[in-house]
């Protein structure tokens, strides 16, 4: 067991709540021919103590990299929350207005929604086409605030200065 688990925290950056999963699963996956059910809290714990395993690293990590794709605090939230990552913690790496209003826009000009569609210089969006993205944006876990605020933009300028806004 602790051979699975350290060959697992060598190749992944993983959360306590991510390993201790990871060794519950392999072990009905596999059996256990041991004395006993192994102690698997204890081996998690034994590896947050040695330092291989930091929920508050992987929670920045993961945080940051969700946010830099253009997920919302929310979804964010729900993220980490899936990993094991202590409320706390989750507190502590939360990230501020301007971190949320630039994950909005970075959605949206990956989508190419709002400022960014295409047809956007030809006229205005159709409502079908901007409730769905709307949609689209609350459920990557932006609230409906910032999700309204970058699709109302009339140019990329303005949705850029809104960004700046929170910043400042």
């Amino acid at each position: 067991m602790k051979d699975l688990a350290l060959s697992y925290v060598a190749r992944f950056a993983t959360s306590s709540g991510k390993l201790e999963t990871y060794l519950k699963r392999k072990l009905r996956e596999r059996g256990w021919e041991g004395e006993g059910e192994p102690d698997i809290r204890t081996l998690v714990s034994r590896y947050v103590e040695l330092g291989y395993v930091d929920d508050e690293a992987y929670a920045r990590a993961r945080s940051g990299d969700l946010m830099r794709r253009g997920y919302g605090p929310r979804r964010v939230n729900q993220a980490l929350t899936q990993a094991g990552i202590d409320e706390a913690v989750r507190t502590d790496v939360e990230a501020g207005e301007g971190a949320a209003r630039e994950a909005a826009l970075q959605m949206a000009r990956k989508r190419r929604f709002g400022p960014y569609a295409p047809n956007r210089a030809t006229g205005p969006v159709d409502r079908a086409v901007r409730e769905k993205q709307l949609a689209a944006m609350i459920r990557a876990g932006h609230g409906f605030g910032h999700a309204r605020a970058v699709l109302d933009a009339q140019n990329e300028e303005e949705a850029e200065e809104w960004v700046r806004e929170a910043f400042d």
